[in-house]
């Protein structure tokens, strides 16, 4: 797959998504980057947003197998990843697979599971596996999990451990339409569009999905960027506001979704303007702020915002 492809194939997949979806262009951009660079992703909205329905539609024209777990409080780990259960006609155990074997997970409110049911997702998140009764079996690729959680609520929810949280590669947050964009919504659903009802589509398919995959992954980055990522991260860690600072899992973070920018714009290399947009969804939720940064008002993307202003930007080469 040649650069142009690349590009041509990303647009196609926007376009399409775009048939069902108005509006949240960044939450569909940032899914979008996040399929191609094998990461997960944690969506964070009010109800009633079009969550779901992004992932829907994702799912729809990617040509991927798609399932949703509602997670509640008595959910059990097995009801996620499957359990082996005794077959009577030949009087041996046989594994039923759970809702995880799939390509794109959606996780609703993940928050609403206790650690133990949320842990169940660690495995399969950062391996592609799933261990149950001493076999580790292979999940489908390609492998996405969206999470979604509602930033508002709190009773009844359980915070995801920092563990769990480093493994997403994004945390996208998705805000309440502009008057316009909720006009046009309202107007679809009068002129007959049903979002139960997905009409999209396929304009690609798992085997395209991976081929791009691979075609990111040999995006070129320079020395030069590599070390203005590494140094944009570290700062979280010497910064008076924050307490804990991103991990290197988060410089390759980074990198993976800057070479899917890159790809997407055409291009065989990065620049620093590919790493830039992509500093808040990659850091929001891997850094922890001081109790005394919290009162005062300050949040995560105050201080990755003036990290990104602060590190010196190299001059990119092709």
């Amino acid at each position: 797959m040649d650069a142009q492809t690349f590009s041509d194939r990303f647009t196609r997949l926007q376009t399409e998504i775009a048939k069902a979806v108005v509006g949240q262009e960044e939450l569909v951009s940032g899914l979008l980057v996040a399929t191609i660079a094998r990461g997960h992703v944690l969506i964070e909205g009010a109800p009633g947003l079009g969550k779901t329905l992004v992932a829907r539609a994702l799912a729809a024209v990617s040509g991927c197998a798609f399932k949703r777990i509602q997670f509640t409080p008595d959910l059990m780990p097995s009801d996620i990843t499957g359990s082996s259960v005794f077959d009577r006609q030949t009087s041996e155990l046989r594994f039923v697979p759970g809702p995880v074997f799939t390509q794109m997970l959606l996780a609703d409110e993940i928050n609403r599971a206790p650690a133990k049911t949320q842990s169940a997702l660690l495995e399969a998140m950062q391996d592609r596996t799933v261990t149950e009764g001493g076999t580790t079996r292979t999940l489908p690729a390609p492998f996405l999990v969206f999470a979604t959680q509602n930033p508002v609520e709190s009773q009844g929810t359980y915070p995801l451990p920092e563990a769990q949280l480093d493994r997403f590669l994004f945390k996208l947050t998705v805000a309440d339409p502009p008057a316009d964009v909720e006009h046009a919504i309202v107007k679809n659903q009068v002129l007959g569009f049903d979002p139960g009802h997905l009409k999209l589509d396929a304009v690609s398919s798992p085997a395209e999905i991976l081929e791009m995959q691979s075609h990111a992954q040999s995006v070129k980055v320079d020395d030069a960027i590599i070390s203005y990522i590494v140094d944009m991260v570290r700062r979280t860690r010497d910064d008076r506001a924050i307490e804990l600072g991103a991990s290197p899992r988060a410089s390759l973070a980074l990198m993976r979704s800057a070479q899917v920018i890159a790809a997407s714009a055409g291009r065989d290399f990065v620049t620093p303007d590919d790493v830039k947009p992509m500093a808040l969804p990659v850091l929001r939720h891997r850094v922890m702020l001081h109790p005394d940064a919290q009162l005062q008002g300050v949040t995560p993307d105050d201080r990755i915002l003036e990290i990104v202003k602060a590190a010196p930007v190299p001059r990119a080469q092709g």
